[in-house]
């Protein structure tokens, strides 16, 4: 697949520089995705604060909560990309199994493998905002029970936010990361 805007290359101007530390660890040099963005500058400087409040401590949801929606999110967006990059450095410092790497891209909330109400239910929410935008009465009377509004605002957001950067790293067709996992090597029955 070639990428249809290319990635910034290093040696980076200064502004952009800053840019890119700012986005990633210390020490860790930029990921595809980012030397794409900051062909908008103005959009990347923008989004910069959102994205950071969604990977920080400051997002109400845990460690786990987070990568399973945004795994879901990405593997239902066929955003391989994404996905992988998450997978890769997210699914085993948020506890998930193998077993759950795969039904979060191929299965469903039923998998035996999901055995906390919690993990199903952000499944389940993911999945609905995805295919109809939106939350059924009966779901969302579930998810109340389990987590605050806070929570759910963020849930909401978060997938939503993971569509808008599944959608700008597929249309632009960003290059996959080197050793990140793909979709093809997770085995199991397809999403639904």
């Amino acid at each position: 697949m070639t990428s249809r805007i290319d990635p910034v290359s290093p040696p980076y101007s200064g502004h952009v520089a800053e840019q890119l530390d700012a986005m990633m660890p210390p020490g860790v040099p930029p990921i595809l995705l980012f030397r794409t963005f900051v062909r908008n500058f103005p959009m990347t400087t923008a989004m910069s604060g959102w994205g950071s409040y969604e990977l920080s401590k400051r997002l109400s949801l845990s460690l786990r909560d987070r990568e399973i929606v945004i795994d879901r999110t990405c593997a239902r967006c066929r955003c391989e990309y994404e996905w992988g990059v998450h997978v890769a450095f997210f699914a085993g410092r948020a506890g998930l199994s193998s077993e759950q790497v795969s039904s979060l891209t191929q299965g469903s909330a039923c998998d035996p493998c999901w055995a906390d109400q919690r993990d199903r239910l952000l499944i389940q929410a993911a999945d609905a905002l995805h295919d109809s935008a939106d939350i059924g009465d009966d779901l969302w009377r579930e998810l109340t029970r389990v987590f605050s509004d806070e929570q759910l605002l963020d849930l909401m957001m978060l997938a939503g936010w993971y569509h808008a950067v599944s959608f700008t790293a597929n249309g632009a067709r960003v290059a996959l990361e080197d050793g990140a996992p793909r979709l093809a090597d997770v085995q199991g029955p397809p999403a639904r």
